[in-house]
């Protein structure tokens, strides 16, 4: 019995030997990776739970390209600006799709997850539409500066005594996308309206965790085991619902001939292409539009400004200078658009900076190869998913003095005028960068600048620094922190 057992245990080993030594030769023109295990990957190696330098960790060891496996899925990672650069424009074409996503998109509709025709349809009308309802004109910035008023007067409302800015945030730049999306806004106590926002937060939270990857991984499995996959399923069905709900709506009262918002819009162009047998342009990418536009416009938006009131509380020297060059500028009255960014130099930098060192996102959204690659001597299989790490970007040591401090002069010449930098790609790179970069800057902008100029942020009494280490998902938002918003004396 025990010289079976040992026989056992030895054709074990030798199995496995083998099957190492089979890896490394099937392997041996990929990028540099951890050894891969059945089912969970390089996960072993590469740790099962986020944290804010999973995905730099590597590169020391394996330099600007390597390799990662998710399940049975080869994840090719580009690190650093001229790997990122390299890869996402001089391969452009072939680095152009996503991979499936069972959960945030399970058709394959929209903008963010959809290739070939539909996303090439999706992205010119998302481009086009926003045009023609007048993205970067005075009167659709107005409607930004008129919610960022409604802030404004929100925070106002503390009379100085410390609060948690999230919610607010949250309520008033979705009510931004509503307007858009929907052509209302709704009020921040209508029921129906904090179940959308709640059911977009739980699906928000759930992105890039383990049950996701294992969502993606095992979709149909999944839907017979319980989780917190089950409440973000509903939640995503919620949100998905209430668009359907809307172009309803819409299909009953709107006019083909004066189109209000982004559903009149694309309401217009389903007409338009109704005889075009190659048209995408239907409800069902509609509905999947909208959820896009929610997921992504909503989420980056509000990290960012989530982070920027951090950094401007734990940095008040700076922040006294960013009022101090808006008062000089502009005074206390009158509204300041998105359009006087070049007025003021200095607030520019200090936005572009905070953006900078606390990136939104934990790294770009994946791409997926449409065919064979060779990349500085490696081979990328078709079917590959690649990740430029945009993260790795905005920290590279090669390109920024220092790179992990907060130090607006990163965007300041020696005169003191704003300097518009390369490696700055917090909206991506390449085919695939973000829709909507324009709207989601001239947000940043107007709020922050509205903000700064009714308030100074200060900390609550006893507390001596918000923590600004980030909580590690697909999205990277601060931990939960209170302000004391003291109103600026006129």
């Amino acid at each position: 019995m025990m010289v079976m057992g040992i026989f056992l245990f030895v054709l074990l080993l030798a199995l496995l030997i083998l099957l190492f030594f089979k890896q490394l030769w099937s392997r041996r023109h990929l990028p540099p990776s951890s050894l891969a295990l059945p089912l969970i990957g390089t996960l072993w190696a590469d740790g099962f739970s986020l944290h804010k330098d999973y995905f730099q960790k590597h590169v020391k060891r394996y330099g600007n390209i390597y390799t990662m496996w998710a399940g049975s899925h080869l994840v090719v990672v580009l690190s650093g600006f001229k790997a990122v650069k390299e890869g996402m424009t001089g391969f452009s074409d072939a680095f152009s799709d996503r991979p499936d996503d069972p959960f945030l998109s399970p058709s394959g509709k929209g903008i963010i997850l959809s290739n070939g025709l539909t996303w090439k349809q999706q992205r010119h009308f998302g481009i086009t539409s926003l045009r023609k309802m007048g993205l970067g004109k005075k009167n659709f910035d107005h409607r930004i500066e008129d919610a960022a008023q409604t802030l404004v007067e929100i925070f106002r409302q503390t009379k100085g005594q410390p609060f948690d800015p999230s919610n607010s945030v949250l309520n008033v730049v979705s009510n931004i996308i509503c307007h858009l999306s929907f052509g209302r806004q709704f009020d921040a106590e209508d029921d129906n309206f904090q179940k959308f926002i709640q059911s977009l937060e739980i699906v928000l939270h759930f992105s890039g965790n383990v049950f996701h990857v294992m969502f993606s991984e095992f979709p149909q499995l999944m839907k017979h085991i319980p989780g917190p996959h089950k409440e973000a399923l509903a939640c995503r069905d919620l949100i998905i619902s209430f668009a359907k709900q809307e172009i309803e709506k819409h299909k009953e009262f709107h006019s083909l001939h004066e189109p209000q918002d982004f559903i009149d819009h694309y309401l217009l162009q389903m007409e338009t292409s109704r005889n075009d047998p190659n048209s995408t342009y239907n409800e069902e990418n509609l509905a999947q539009y909208i959820f896009d536009i929610f997921f992504a416009g909503t989420e980056t938006t509000l990290a960012i400004l989530m982070w920027a009131l951090l950094l401007l509380t734990n940095h008040p020297t700076i922040q006294e200078k960013v009022k101090k060059e808006i008062e000089d500028v502009f005074g206390f009255s009158g509204s300041i658009s998105y359009q006087d960014q070049k007025k003021l130099p200095y607030t520019n930098a200090v936005i572009h900076e905070m953006q900078r060192l606390k990136y939104a996102l934990l790294v770009g959204v994946p791409r997926q190869s449409t065919r064979d690659v060779k990349m500085r001597g490696y081979h990328i299989p078709k079917g590959s998913i690649v990740i430029a790490d945009l993260r790795s970007v905005l920290l590279d040591p090669e390109q920024w003095e220092t790179p992990e401090e907060f130090n607006p002069n990163h965007f300041l010449d020696k005169d003191g005028k704003f300097l518009d930098r390369e490696e700055f790609l917090p909206f991506g790179i390449g085919q695939r960068s973000c829709v909507g970069e324009q709207l989601g800057r001239i947000e940043i902008f107007v709020f922050l600048t509205s903000l700064l100029r009714a308030f100074s942020f200060r900390l609550p009494e006893g507390v001596k620094e918000l923590n600004e280490e980030p909580i590690a998902r697909m999205s990277m938002h601060p931990h939960p922190y209170k302000l004391c918003a003291i109103p600026t004396q006129v």
